[in-house]
């Protein structure tokens, strides 16, 4: 896809990976797109401003407080010009100011006062990257709706090994072009107009405050399918586990831990969802008592009883909208199509995803899979085995066929 037209501020903070920002701009200027770099006065420490003017063809902002005419309103005028504003590298302390409100110097104020989206592509030490701190704030941006680019493993600048690395220039460019393609699917795409919500990764029922039960799911397919939603067009809303994978560009990320938050999560999303596809994989037990003390090791048996967590799926069935899909996961182990149509039935559901993790290459933390589709009324669709992004990419195409057709029939009757 051209950029062309498209206007893109990429505003550097101090960090050694601004070496690679001129490549970056580059790619884009090659792309097509306008580029208006911002620099951090760390920033121009690492790189000149002349670089940066000479690969984007255009003067370089570094100073809020500058000798030009316009600078009353510059941040205002700057803000309102771009399509997208990508900070590159994004160290823990832009991150902080911006996840705090805090506006003191030319990029922070343009931040705070654009109304594009933001892409953050990090890069700091490891230990700085896993400051829980840093994590919150983190959060608090990926809720809010800011896109988060890595950051990615290996080895930094001072010879330490980790995750911190800014990811490589050519990355960046790939997801700037996955949310302008997204972006004009948004009108024309498989999806132009729906909301999709789906579900993904693994929910963890804290025994104590160091102890969790889980599953082993990787979040891999629900990652996917959300990408797929997003280049479809959809309005995409993915609620996630703990996952090790990268919060996907161009979606709202909701990040939760147990089961009885994931279900919050879903409730509060729903009713103005047009499809909810639940990939995650809740905690069919918790545990009946917390411990709020370590528990200490000990010769003795530890009898740890579970009680049912809640079946968020059909807790659904009384709430959901005639035209609405519901497509639910289901993992079996024996009985495969018995037991995957019986949830079909008791949760009321349109179609179930089903897979069996014994299948060669379909197992957890695997990049490929193999599904069959259960739709009532309708006999089992056996798939081959493929990549989750091919598998993602088909189911997009099913949902949207059912959801073009419940808007173009009459209501049918509610399945509650």
């Amino acid at each position: 896809m051209s950029l062309s037209g498209k206007k893109v501020i990429v505003g550097m903070t101090g960090g050694i990976a601004c070496y690679k920002v001129p490549y970056l701009v580059r790619a884009l200027i090659k792309a097509g797109a306008e580029v208006r770099v911002i620099m951090t006065d760390h920033a121009t420490k690492f790189v000149t401003p002349m670089t940066l003017a000479a690969t984007s063809r255009n003067p370089v902002y570094t100073d809020m407080w500058a000798e030009r005419d316009e600078i009353a309103t510059r941040h205002i005028e700057l803000a309102r010009w771009a399509d997208l504003l990508v900070i590159a590298p994004a160290t823990a302390n832009v991150i902080g100011k911006v996840a705090s409100g805090v506006s003191d110097d030319l990029l922070t104020t343009i931040v705070c006062a654009t109304p594009a989206p933001v892409m953050v592509a990090a890069a700091m030490n490891p230990g700085m990257w896993h400051n829980p701190i840093t994590q919150r704030n983190t959060r608090t941006l990926a809720d809010l709706g800011y896109m988060f680019v890595g950051p990615a493993e290996g080895e930094m600048a001072e010879k330490q090994f980790g995750v911190g690395r800014m990811v490589e220039p050519e990355e960046i460019f790939g997801e700037i072009r996955r949310f302008f393609d997204a972006s004009a699917a948004r009108g024309s795409g498989l999806l132009a107009g729906k909301k999709i919500l789906v579900t993904a990764g693994p929910c963890r029922e804290a025994i104590d405050p160091v102890r969790f039960i889980s599953n082993r799911s990787s979040g891999k397919m629900g990652y996917a399918i959300a990408e797929a939603a997003r280049d479809a067009g959809g309005e995409v809303t993915l609620i996630s586990g703990p996952t090790s994978l990268a919060q996907p560009t161009g979606v709202t990320f909701v990040a939760i831990e147990s089961t009885a938050h994931l279900a919050e999560a879903v409730n509060l999303h729903f009713e103005l969802t047009d499809c909810l596809v639940m990939a995650a994989a809740p905690s069919d037990f918790r545990p009946g008592e917390q411990s709020d003390k370590k528990i200490k090791r000990s010769t003795a048996s530890l009898h740890l009883e579970l009680t049912p967590t809640q079946d968020i799926l059909k807790s659904l069935a009384g709430k959901r909208r005639a035209e609405q899909v519901v497509v639910g996961f289901a993992l079996e182990t024996d009985d495969d199509e018995a037991n995957g149509r019986k949830k079909l039935e008791d949760k009321h559901l349109d179609m179930i995803v089903l897979n069996n993790p014994r299948t060669p290459g379909a197992a957890f933390e695997h990049d490929t899979n193999q599904i069959a589709i259960l739709r009532p009324g309708q006999p089992t669709d056996n798939w081959p085995l493929l990549t989750k992004t091919e598998v993602a990419a088909r189911l997009i195409a099913k949902i949207a066929d059912m959801l073009a057709e419940r808007s173009h029939s009459p209501r049918s009757k509610s399945r509650g």
